[in-house]
């Protein structure tokens, strides 16, 4: 399994024959201003999405129409992205399962919000934020949070898909900081490693992931801090 952050909280899976983009925000996010794009995005077989804010449905319509990959997201966001012009969605809800060519999709819990802005500067619901749990036939579990914060169910996630790698936000404002997704880590989860994202994009956001390695300083688990762009190799 290839992990490539693309950053904020956009990232690239690649195993086996899949190649999986998570949220993919990408033009426009400043996390990512010297990401090769075309690159990041070639040879794509499948798009994820955790919710529907802009800064996780990104590059995801335009992509969807160039390369005609499946787009796997919540109902009421599939059939929005569907209005877009995306041909193929596939549309899933909060303790669903989706199977694909190697691996799996699971919808859980997310405490955040989903919405875009209409024409007319209205928020439009897109239905129910969710984390996604990746299971595949030959490499380690894989959850994204997505945007959330702390929940107790948190517990139940790992006793129903013991993930090994957690991508786990951490820029507080809009989700959960440093120091609460550390105790969620560990308090709920056996990962092996865990990825922070959603840090450092906007001047809001926590400029450093600091206070998430403080808070997992002394766990068994890794906490890996890939450079946007970087392959992390597991």
């Amino acid at each position: 399994m290839k992990i490539i952050w693309l950053g904020h909280a956009a990232f690239r899976i690649e195993v086996g024959k899949a190649v999986i983009l998570i949220d993919p925000f990408l033009t426009g996010n400043p996390a990512a201003k010297d990401l090769d794009i075309k690159k990041a995005v070639e040879g794509v077989t499948h798009i994820a999405l955790t919710h529907g804010h802009s800064d996780h449905v990104g590059d995801t319509i335009a992509i969807a129409k160039e390369k005609i990959v499946p787009v796997t997201a919540n109902a009421d966001l599939a059939a929005w992205l569907q209005s877009q012009g995306v041909k193929d969605v596939v549309p899933g809800n909060a303790g669903g399962t989706q199977t694909h060519d190697g691996y799996s999709i699971t919808f859980v819990n997310a405490i955040h919000s989903s919405a875009m802005l209409t024409d007319n500067g209205m928020s439009q619901c897109l239905g129910n934020p969710n984390g996604l749990v990746f299971h595949f036939n030959n490499a380690p579990t894989l959850y994204h949070m997505g945007d959330t914060d702390i929940f107790s169910d948190m517990q139940l996630i790992n006793e129903l898909h013991e993930p090994e790698i957690g991508i786990v936000p951490i820029g507080d404002f809009f989700t959960m900081g440093g120091a609460v997704a550390a105790l969620a880590c560990q308090r709920y989860f056996h990962f092996k490693t865990v990825i922070p994202c959603h840090w450092g994009t906007f001047p809001v956001l926590d400029q450093t992931p600091e206070r998430f390695v403080k808070g997992m300083t002394g766990t068994k688990t890794t906490v890996a801090l890939p450079k946007v762009g970087e392959t992390l190799n597991f």
